[in-house]
């Protein structure tokens, strides 16, 4: 009877440790899940990025991908930009939907002239299709940017994993044309179609997300007067400006992109590239239904 009354003060003893070990682990294992989030691979990892998504977009993290900030440099913003490096009055030129074999060299040439820099938002099939002139574009100094693989106005309403691969695939061609190491520096969403995730995922790889504050409504041929007008009157809502370099005849994108060129220079407005990773207080955390960062999803940019 005694040895019977051990045996059960030992089992229970053990079934006491047994207990307290499975909720230091289950302790443990709450911890965890509370920093490490679906499709993130470390504690950490999650834990930094908490501290970059804009405020309202917790939980809005989708389905695959990486959300580590790019490596190398300091982390890419995930909001919108608009304003220029140059700071001060400087315009951002850029240049969208190519690269297209009869169009493009034009736009080159009359950048070349005038000596400005422009920023290239190439769609990935055609990047693909025109690897001479993604390495043109830039041997003679400008910046690449990715505007997906079909140019789809509706992206924001589509799944997470759909738009992530519209923005990697058309990254992974763009910077197989242009070779020599050269890298995509910023994503423009079609027709503004921005979401938090299509931003996460472009900053996420080294990509600015870029907005446009004049459309020079160049895709629609209103005529060479109406483009360079609309720079004119549009100027004021901010320094990037809007042109395509493909998607049919831009004969009077080429002439009013020189005009314009030649307006600028006499304005005293110098050109440079837009911000990638320096604060600026014209970023904002999603794309707003203003003329600054048309969101419309039947704008061709």
């Amino acid at each position: 009877m005694l040895f019977m009354a051990r045996t059960r003060r030992q089992g229970t003893r053990a079934r006491i440790a047994i207990a307290a070990a499975a909720a230091a682990v289950a302790a443990t294992v709450g911890g965890v899940a509370f920093l490490v989030a679906p499709d993130h691979h470390t504690p950490h990892e999650n834990a930094l990025r908490q501290t970059d998504i804009p405020a309202g977009e917790n939980g809005k993290n989708g389905k695959g991908g990486t959300d580590a900030p790019a490596s190398g440099g300091p982390r890419v913003p995930e909001g919108i930009a608009h304003a220029s490096e140059s700071g001060g009055n400087a315009v951002n030129i850029t240049i969208d939907d190519g690269p297209d074999p009869r169009w493009t060299p034009q736009v080159l040439d009359v950048l070349k002239r005038h000596d400005v820099k422009a920023t290239f938002c190439m769609v990935g099939p055609q990047a693909k299709a025109h690897p001479d002139l993604v390495r043109k574009v830039v041997a003679d100094g400008h910046r690449l940017c990715d505007h997906t693989m079909d140019h789809d106005t509706t992206m924001d309403k589509k799944p997470v994993g759909y738009q992530e691969k519209q923005i990697l695939d058309a990254k992974k061609l763009i910077e197989e044309a242009a070779g020599g190491g050269a890298k995509v520096e910023y994503y423009r969403a079609p027709g503004g179609a921005f979401t938090p995730d299509s931003r996460r995922i472009a900053a996420a790889n080294g990509m600015r997300p870029l907005g446009w504050n004049v459309d020079t409504k160049d895709f629609h041929k209103p005529g060479v007067a109406a483009i360079v007008n609309a720079v004119k009157r549009e100027i004021g809502n901010g320094p990037t400006v809007l042109f395509h370099d493909g998607g049919g005849n831009r004969t009077q994108t080429v002439e009013a992109l020189d005009q314009v060129l030649s307006w600028l220079k006499e304005q005293g407005r110098p050109t440079g590239f837009p911000v990638r990773t320096a604060p600026d207080a014209s970023e904002t955390p999603a794309a707003p239904s203003n003329p600054s960062n048309p969101t419309n999803p039947t704008n061709p940019s």
